[in-house]
């Protein structure tokens, strides 16, 4: 395909995601405060969309406990700071099998299985106006654990956040999610054109070479909107490679932890140096006002708690 750059993108802050980062930089937001601060710092950086997970604040650890995400929402929107808002929808699906000689013995502390209509609870609670779809399922990383999300699943959760009127964003792990992305376009579950994000270099999901990097992009529908990440010291260089071919960006805590070598990084100054690379590069950020445009994306108030 010929080299089509952006030049007008928006970038995504993933502010702390659900990996056990916690205890890796005391830069990783806990609470609700923490995360809710750092994404308002990375909007005034430059983000116009914040992914948000959230954690137990005393902890740390990954939790989907509906009143932290009421009240991560209502600072983000009570804030003087404009962001889209994005929320994870992908816990609930966490599986870990028993050792390899007896593996219906579950770990009962790190498995978390929930129906969809559960999984949704804190979506249809704050109604951001985009929430992730993990589309389909994946041996994320070694041992026992499955992140699991069967078809039917998808199906359900998919029709929910299409009713909700929230943007489903497509977490695409590997090839054979965005083959199952367009199925659901082709059923109705989800609205085309669609909004995906090419997740590149996660183990045991598409490895971030550019070959595979093209082969995603290459599979993502012309009138869908995209963007890309990559992990670690390789967050920078896919800023670089997703605005060369064509779509937009990612960065922040959740998928890497250091400005640069031995240097650990905040949200705001990863948004920050990839904004400055951007620029270098001759492209330009889009506002949060631009991508609810671009996206047909719609700004609503917290609803009253039921």
């Amino acid at each position: 395909m010929p080299l089509e750059m952006n030049r007008k993108l928006f970038l995504t802050a993933a502010i702390t995601g659900a990996g056990a980062t916690q205890d890796k930089s005391r830069l990783v937001p806990r609470s609700a405060r923490e995360i809710a601060d750092a994404a308002i710092e990375a909007a005034k950086a430059g983000a116009a969309i914040v992914h948000c997970h959230v954690r137990d604040p005393e902890t740390g650890a990954p939790c989907r406990d509906r009143a932290y995400f009421r009240e991560l929402t209502d600072r983000i929107r009570s804030s003087d700071t404009d962001v889209v808002l994005n929320l994870t929808a992908g816990t609930g699906g966490d599986l870990t099998f028993g050792p390899v000689e007896d593996p219906m013995a579950f770990n009962q502390v790190e498995t978390d299985m929930a129906g969809a209509t559960e999984r949704m609870a804190h979506i249809r609670d704050c109604l951001p106006e985009i929430c992730t779809l993990d589309c389909g399922s994946m041996n994320f990383g070694d041992g026992d654990y499955v992140m699991t999300n069967t078809t039917n699943m998808l199906r359900a959760m998919g029709r929910q956040m299409t009713e909700l009127g929230v943007k489903p964003e497509i977490e695409a792990f590997d090839t054979g999610h965005l083959w199952f992305a367009k199925q659901l376009v082709k059923e109705g579950v989800l609205d085309d054109p669609a909004l995906v994000q090419l997740c590149m270099g996660v183990p045991w999901g598409a490895p971030n070479d550019l070959n595979t990097f093209m082969a995603m992009v290459n599979n993502v529908p012309s009138n869908w909107t995209w963007s890309a990440f990559s992990l670690g010291r390789d967050q920078m260089p896919y800023v670089a490679a997703a605005a060369l071919a064509g779509g937009n960006v990612r960065v922040g805590l959740e998928d890497n932890l250091y400005l640069e070598r031995g240097v650990m990084a905040t949200n705001a100054q990863l948004v920050e140096k990839a904004a400055n690379l951007l620029s270098t590069m001759g492209a330009s950020l889009m506002g949060p006002d631009e991508v609810r445009a671009q996206l047909g994306l719609v700004k609503r108030d917290m609803p009253v708690p039921a």
